[in-house]
């Protein structure tokens, strides 16, 4: 059955963790549409494992939609989220929700997903009663790199803690069916889980959220410019396409690929009337 918002909710309801990885192009959402998982998200990660930027602020609303509209085309059963990106929601409340209908109108996305906590209500709440879906972002928000002075793990102060049971129950009451925990301390994440309605959706919180949410190059080990203590590798696909790489050169400039197995024929007859 497709996933859907109501999905999410039920699922927080009767305990049934909930399960996302991330995608950016049609083949690799149709693998993980069939093997069953409740949501995709087309995150701004994608600045950074597809195109090679240092971090997420340089991907544009024009990067998300490409590759939302191909993600969407190879999902049937699996909510797909957008990722909305930087300056693309921070402006303004009228370009959040602008920016927020391209990506369902444009890139087919079923949801968006904004990062940030108190400072973005008004954002989730406009986009909200325009009739779209909004997950939430808070802890480490990517996209404030530079204000928070890198990748770190946040809420780890009592003033830092209690700030973000604040900011998951804001974005809560502003309209948010969702909120992403990032790189929050397990016991932290465990009592925001408890204290709101809505499902938390962990990566690098622990096992106590809802559900949990992996970029699907770091799972594989497709990504190897740097792996975050969170993430847990289910394949070393990075080696074994290297080697089939490596494999395929050498075939081809040994004469060994193709074969005939891979070749087309044509009648004799015609080659000798070549001549």
């Amino acid at each position: 059955m497709k996933n859907t918002i109501v999905t999410f909710k039920e699922a927080k309801n009767k305990n049934d963790k909930l399960t996302m990885l991330t995608a950016y192009d049609y083949s690799t959402a149709k693998l993980i549409d069939e093997a069953g998982i409740n949501g995709i998200l087309v995150g701004d990660s994608l600045g950074m494992v597809c195109l090679g930027y240092e971090d997420t602020l340089s991907v544009t609303m024009e990067d998300i939609i490409h590759h939302t509209k191909a993600v969407s085309r190879g999902v049937k059963n699996t909510l797909v989220v957008a990722d909305m990106p930087f300056m693309s929601y921070q402006t303004s409340t009228y370009d959040a929700v602008v920016n927020a209908g391209r990506l369902i109108k444009e890139g087919r996305a079923n949801v968006v997903k904004l990062e940030g906590g108190i400072e973005v209500c008004d954002k989730i709440d406009a986009i909200v009663k325009a009739s779209i879906p909004v997950m939430a972002h808070i802890g480490l928000t990517p996209q404030s790199v530079n204000a928070f002075g890198g990748f770190k793990v946040q809420g780890k102060s009592e003033d830092a803690a209690r700030r973000l049971i604040e900011e998951a129950k804001a974005v809560e009451k502003a309209g948010a069916f969702a909120v992403v925990l990032e790189c929050v301390p397990e016991r932290l994440a465990e009592i925001i889980t408890k204290e709101i309605s809505i499902p938390t959706i962990g990566i690098g919180a622990g096992a106590k959220c809802d559900g949990q949410i992996l970029v699907y190059q770091d799972m594989l080990g497709m990504f190897n410019d740097f792996t975050p203590k969170f993430v847990k590798k289910y394949a070393n696909l990075g080696e074994s396409m290297s080697s089939a790489f490596k494999k395929y050169i050498d075939e081809v400039k040994d004469g060994i690929f193709p074969e005939d197995v891979h070749s087309f024929k044509i009648n004799d007859e015609v080659i000798e009337k070549l001549y």
